[in-house]
This record gives C-alpha cells, structure tokens and sequence, in this order.
C-alpha cells in the first residue's frame, strides 16, 4: 500500500497537476474525529476474515480501530515541521437507543483507543445511528481545531430513535453558524450501502465493505484521503 504516502508527498509538495486532485494535510492546525463503532447485537455474525476463514464482524472490526489508531499516530508525529500534528479524537458505542463515550473526546490518545479495540467483546442491542451521530457531531463542533469529521463503521440500517439523514441536517445548519464544516463518513460493513443513499444526498462519504480486506481497505482511503489529508476539488 505504497500510493498513498506517495500522493501524500505529492501533495505536500504541491506538484499534482490541474485536473488532479489535491491532498493537504491538516498541518498546524489540527483535526477533530469522532468515531462511532457499531457494537449493536448483528456484529456477532461472520464474515470473511483476511485470512478467507470466517470471523465475527466485531473482531475484524476491532482490528480495524486499532489500525486506525495506528495511522493517526503516524499522522500526529510525521509532520513536514517536525512538529506533532494535533488530533483531538473520541469512540462513541452504541447504548440503548443513544450512544456513550468509550473513549472521551479529547486530545488524542492512541493507547485508549487500542485498548477498547483489544478488549471489546460483548456486542449486542440496537443500532442508534441518528442519536450517536448526533452525540459524535456535537462533540467534533465544540472542538476548537478546524478540520471536523464524523467517521460511522456500521454493519446495519437504524434501528432505534430518529434515522441519521433526519439529524444530519441539523449538525450542517449547527456547523454554518458556527462558521465551520464537519464531513460525515460512513462505511456500511456487510451492509447494502444504499440504504445510506439519504446521507449520502446530503452530502455524507458512503462506502461499503464486505469483509475485512475490504473494510481495511475503505478505512485506509476515508481516513488517509477525506480526514488525515483532505481531497480538494481538481483544479481547472
């Protein structure tokens, strides 16, 4: 996987040609990141694992968090300046019919969030994604760094309280008067991805995954090319 530091020293460098699209890092000023992790009851099934053996959702999807973390470590600490880059970054699970903080919003902390990855285990109840996405939009927007991103693995449709598409609207119109943007991203893990065509009308990043080597695969490209390093529009 060696394109993707490659664009990113392109775009560094500012040498993309007109028609491309341009990556910019969030350098000095810093990215705000709200994860929502599914842990509704159906991320007990399986699916395939990288390995071709089946394997439950959740622990793929454990794997997934940790490398995650992994590439915002790498991030923070690989600047062009040599200064640490900033992230603030929180884990928002699922509960009842809204979603708690596994993992406080806040400045980031690498190792909180791999130890929620290694040691999650019981997955069970609804999927609340409206309420969560509410919850994790919230708390991006009272970060003050500007870059703000809402990044939802999910393997399922909402099941509990009002659908995402219904909230979203409401954390675009808090971000304008607030002078800010906050980009939506969801991956719909052993999901039909269009049943988040709604979202996706409102502007939402929607991917979709049907096993681990393609959920890794969509995590690496919204969080190395959407959040990490933002995809400008191609110049004309």
């Amino acid at each position: 996987m060696k394109i993707i530091p490659s664009l990113a020293v392109l775009a560094a460098l500012g040498i993309l040609g007109p028609g491309q699209a341009r990556l910019i890092a969030a350098e000095g000023e810093g990215v705000a990141l709200a994860i929502v992790y599914d842990t509704s009851g159906s991320m007990k099934d399986p699916v395939p694992d990288a390995n071709g053996r089946s394997s439950s959702k959740y622990l793929i999807a454990n794997r997934a968090l940790t490398a995650i973390a992994n590439q915002i470590q790498a991030f923070t600490t690989n600047s062009a300046t040599g200064t640490p880059r900033k992230v603030e970054a929180g884990l928002f699970v699922f509960q009842g019919d809204t979603a708690r903080q596994a993992v406080k919003f806040g400045p980031f902390d690498a190792a909180r969030l791999k130890g929620f990855a290694r040691s999650f285990s019981q997955p069970s109840g609804n999927t609340p994604l409206g309420n969560s996405l509410t919850l994790a939009g919230q708390a991006v927007l009272e970060s003050p760094l500007p870059h703000k991103h809402v990044l939802i693995i999910t393997d399922g449709m909402n099941t509990a309280g009002p659908k995402p598409e219904e909230v979203m609207p409401a954390l675009l119109r808090k971000s304008g008067e607030k002078g800010a943007t906050v980009s939506v991203h969801f991956v719909a893990f052993d999901a039909d991805a269009r049943i988040f065509n709604p979202v996706k009308k409102l502007g939402a990043t929607v991917m979709s995954a049907a096993d681990e080597k393609q959920l890794n695969s969509q995590l690496e490209l919204i969080m190395q090319r959407k959040i990490l390093l933002e995809e400008e529009e191609p110049r004309k």
